[in-house]
């Protein structure tokens, strides 16, 4: 490895656009921390989903260099495989969008004395039962062949499945706060309410959303309720709903920072599994936002509820909160759960955890961000 830091190759689904791609954050997070510890990673990614067209990123970032690939064929995706080999580690995360099975296989051929290949498993509970229902999952062959998997989240559970399916290592690299990203702006009228939730329209996660959101403003009819993310207008929602489409990463914090509260709510295996915080969640607490989170076991690692959060069992616990509530109690969780994802969950802190789990020393120190307040 280089002494000047890592050059790694990292094909997932997209670092330009957040468009259908909730895992944008997260790599963004990432690789921002990775390249200011000294690395250099060049980002691979698919042109599908219209994702070129709603970028995020007008511009590619000075933290990588991101090359798209074109999804007609597999003759772009196999330029760019070659440019990695030599890398000294070489990632291919879940869900890339187009060629996962090709790639999953095509990666493991870069493998070398001077190569390590790691999966990255950006929905580990999706993928691990996926393959516990398949026998004939060509993903179950190829596990114990990867140096390593990294995943999102999940905890132990996680980590005990995947060494059950021959992994030869398994360790968690949870969602964090980017403090330069995600922080406290001033309020935006667009996003005013009393509640807001920000998540796509998914199968896993709609039932959830129903209970936990939906049931809440149905409870409280008097009180304001915004939703955000694609795939929900065709929902009939409450009349005191207000639904804003696609909300951009940059909208991000002035959602946040003027909802009065802020909804997390888990998918369903992420909620069966526990121990997986979404990105939303360190968004929110970086913008210093009160937290109401569905309840899934590991919270009390990332804040501690009653004090950094609270935390509902469903839509009526939910409306309770949202009612309850005092100004007081709105500002001090917020500026509690802020205070604790600065000092113990930012990128910083994940990518420094890479290093040490891939065998490499930059030799820099984790500091707490300033401004913790």
């Amino acid at each position: 490895m280089s002494s000047h830091g890592l050059r790694i190759a990292f094909f997932g689904s997209s670092l330009v656009s957040a468009y259908w791609n909730g895992a944008a954050t997260y790599y963004r997070g990432l690789i921002r921390a990775l390249h200011a510890r000294g690395h250099r990673v060049t980002f691979y990614e698919p042109d599908i989903h219209d994702r070129q067209k709603h970028r995020d990123l007008p511009t590619d970032p000075d933290w990588a260099r991101v090359v798209v690939y074109s999804a007609e064929g597999t003759d772009g995706l196999e330029r760019c495989l070659e440019e990695a080999r030599g890398a000294d580690v070489v990632v291919k995360a879940s869900g890339v969008g187009v060629f996962d099975e090709l790639l999953e296989a095509r990666v493991l051929d870069l493998k070398s004395g001077r190569t390590q290949v790691v999966f990255w498993d950006v929905d580990a509970p999706a993928t691990l039962e996926r393959m516990a229902k398949n026998p004939n999952d060509p993903f179950r062959a190829l596990v114990p062949r990867y140096d390593r998997v990294f995943t999102s989240g999940g905890g132990d559970p996680v980590v005990l499945a995947y060494k059950d399916f021959g992994a030869r290592d398994c360790v968690p690299i949870y969602n964090a706060v980017d403090p330069d990203t995600h922080h406290p702006v001033a309020p935006h009228p667009r996003f005013d309410c009393d509640l807001a939730f920000l998540g796509n329209r998914l199968p896993d996660r709609e039932r959830r959303v129903e209970s936990f959101f939906l049931r809440a403003a149905d409870l409280l009819p008097e009180k304001s309720f915004l939703l955000g993310g694609s795939g929900w207008a065709d929902r009939p929602l409450a009349p005191n709903m207000r639904y804003v489409g696609h909300v951009y990463t940059q909208d991000h914090n002035a959602l946040n920072c003027t909802a009065r509260t802020v909804l997390n709510i888990s998918r369903d295996g992420m909620a069966r599994f526990g121990f997986s915080p979404t990105t939303r969640i360190f968004e929110a607490a970086g913008a210093g936002s009160c937290i109401i989170t569905d309840k899934w076991q590991g919270i009390e690692l990332f804040l501690e509820p009653g004090t950094e959060c609270l935390v509902a069992e469903d839509g009526l616990e939910v409306a309770e909160a949202v009612l309850c509530l005092t100004d007081e109690g709105v500002r001090q969780l917020g500026q509690a759960a802020r205070r604790r994802v600065l000092a113990e969950h930012t990128y910083a802190h994940r990518a420094a955890r890479v290093e040490q789990v891939l065998g490499y020393s930059s030799g820099l120190e984790v500091s707490t961000h300033e401004q913790v307040a």
